[in-house]
């Protein structure tokens, strides 16, 4: 009776360990750059993956006491392709689209039209438009010690945390041809910080991990369409949000007001895009060289 119990606990805990998923190995540099993919998109080409934040923006002046300017909602909608390299290995690539929509702090409403408090001047709002934000393929490159894709972040208590800190240093698109002797860089930094489940992450038998988490921060100098000119101070950006588990599952009124006026974000770029990436200055660049045109 006792062999006949054990040897049933032994056939149990067999047919369990044979159900358990197979882990991805983040030690392996393939197989570390699938578990990247899996947090930020899909390992899927083509499937859609969209992440969405809200937040808020304050000012900060030296001697001034910080004011909050704005509340926000943001949306990424992305999808990745394969790339196979005979010298590189397994790789991939982004392409997306971005949408940022400030709204009134105390009533949520979107802006359109926004009055400064330093300037007093009523000036038209204009949201981050983003289209594309593409990235160039990365890739695993086994064969090569030195540039084999190494998983950032750690597992620590069944989460895997990753800390992305992007510097931004460029030349301002809306200077003139002398911006190295008087300045008017753009320059600013972003802070992406991401939770997701280590199971989940790690389950080779899953094509994405969805109950991913985001906390974003950026520090920036003024919005063009604030019109501050060189006024001493800057911008924090502060807010977090999730991957989720589609466009239609962001809140209602953010998604109307996407319908209306960003259609075309419903969807990711095609694959295959090979435009120019958009940033907030290069779109207001457009806009304005528009109404400059318009006046002539």
């Amino acid at each position: 009776m006792v062999l006949a119990v054990c040897l049933w606990c032994a056939a149990v805990g067999e047919a369990a360990a044979q159900k358990k998923p197979k882990k991805l190995d983040p030690n392996k540099p393939e197989e570390a750059l699938k578990i990247m993919r899996k947090l930020t998109a899909s390992l899927k080409d083509g499937e859609e993956c969209t992440f969405w934040w809200e937040g808020n923006v304050f000012s900060r002046v030296p001697g001034e006491k910080d004011r909050l300017l704005f509340y926000y909602q943001a949306m990424n909608i992305r999808a990745t392709k394969t790339f196979q390299d005979s010298a590189k290995g397994y790789g991939y690539r982004h392409v997306s689209r971005e949408v940022l929509v400030y709204m009134d702090p105390k009533t949520k409403q979107v802006l359109r039209k926004w009055t400064n408090p330093w300037t007093n001047k009523e000036v038209d709002v204009v949201h981050v438009s983003n289209d594309p934000v593409n990235s160039p393929p990365t890739y695993a490159n086994p064969n090569n010690p030195e540039r084999a894709f190494k998983l950032p972040g750690r597992f620590f208590n069944g989460t895997y945390f990753l800390t992305s800190e992007v510097p931004l240093f460029y030349t301002n698109p809306l200077g003139g041809e002398y911006q190295e002797y008087i300045g008017g860089t753009y320059q600013a930094m972003e802070i992406f910080n991401f939770a997701v489940n280590e199971d989940e992450i790690l389950n080779a038998e899953k094509d994405r991990a969805d109950n991913v988490t985001v906390a974003w921060s950026r520090v920036s100098k003024w919005l063009p369409w604030m019109e501050m000119g060189d006024r001493t101070g800057y911008l924090i950006f502060s807010g977090n949000g999730k991957k989720i588990s589609s466009w239609n599952a962001m809140p209602e009124e953010f998604r109307a007001e996407i319908k209306a006026n960003y259609a075309t974000y419903e969807h990711a770029p095609p694959l295959d895009d090979s435009r120019p990436n958009e940033t907030s200055w290069t779109y207001f660049k457009k806009l304005a060289e528009q109404k400059k045109a318009a006046k002539q």
